[in-house]
């Protein structure tokens, strides 16, 4: 069976046990036959399309099973950036396009994935929903700091239209009033050339000390962990952080914009 099959079986059993549902009841709140549920548990065949929609309802997981389908579906170097993320002490987030997405809405997110082009909206949905998902990392119990710098355009990109840029620059302003651990700098637009041009990365300070740089592109993400490539993206974020403004300026910055956007 695939492994990550059986973490998901394994995950079925454990929360349906939890709330002492027997496979006939949970066959009932699914809509699907017992011999369907039992056959699916014991991997003995593969769940219908909508199965795992429908547990997360029946058991309302609050998404769970949703959220791990979505991760298991993201390709290699993705779930490699992701582990580095969840593990980090320090991540520094360099965007010159659009907000970072441990800091996006739902509706942004969306939005962002709808003007690819090529997702119909149950994708959309689902990988909304996986970007989401993985900002459980800054409320954790010992979340890591994460300092993020945004180019001023990305405040004035419209996506989605006006609602929505309001409401997300409104979230940014919110989490860093909220969050002592998240901070953020916007590089003003009246900055000319700077080294934030080359493109956006995100830097992660591991426990070990080391750092892992990711890097986006049209096609895939790199994960570099090379030392001579690291510091050079190294080099680059304090050459960019050196554009931007300070925290407070940078949120009235923030703010003024949110209001033009009413």
């Amino acid at each position: 069976m695939d492994e990550r099959l059986q973490v998901l079986i394994e995950e079925l059993r454990y929360m349906r046990a939890a709330r002492k549902m027997t496979q006939e009841d949970l066959a009932k709140a699914v809509n699907y036959s017992p011999s369907t549920v039992a056959m699916v548990e014991t991997g003995a065949r593969k769940p219908p399309p909508d199965f795992w929609d429908r547990v997360d309802v029946a058991l309302d997981t609050g998404g769970a099973f949703a959220r791990m389908l979505a991760r298991f579906g993201s390709p290699q170097w993705l779930r490699e950036w992701e582990a580095n993320e969840r593990q980090a002490t320090v991540l520094r987030s360099y965007q010159n396009m659009v907000v970072p997405g441990l800091l996006q809405t739902a509706a942004y997110a969306r939005a962002l994935f709808r003007s690819v082009g090529l997702f119909d909206e149950q994708e959309v949905e689902r990988r909304a929903e996986a970007r989401l998902g993985r900002q459980a990392v800054l409320a954790d119990e010992n979340p890591p700091q994460l300092v993020a710098v945004l180019d001023e355009h990305v405040l004035r990109r419209p996506v989605g239209g006006p609602v929505v840029m309001r409401e997300q620059l409104l979230r940014l302003v919110k989490l860093v009033n909220e969050r002592p651990r998240v901070r953020l700098h916007i590089v003003p637009a009246s900055v000319g050339a700077y080294p934030g041009f080359a493109g956006a990365f995100v830097l992660a300070t591991l426990p070990t000390g080391e750092d892992v740089a990711y890097l986006d592109d049209q096609l895939k993400g790199q994960v570099i962990d090379h030392a001579e490539d690291v510091l050079a993206v190294r080099s680059s974020w304090e050459s960019i952080q050196g554009e931007a403004l300070p925290p407070r300026q940078s949120i009235e910055l923030l703010t003024e914009v949110a209001k033009s956007w009413s």
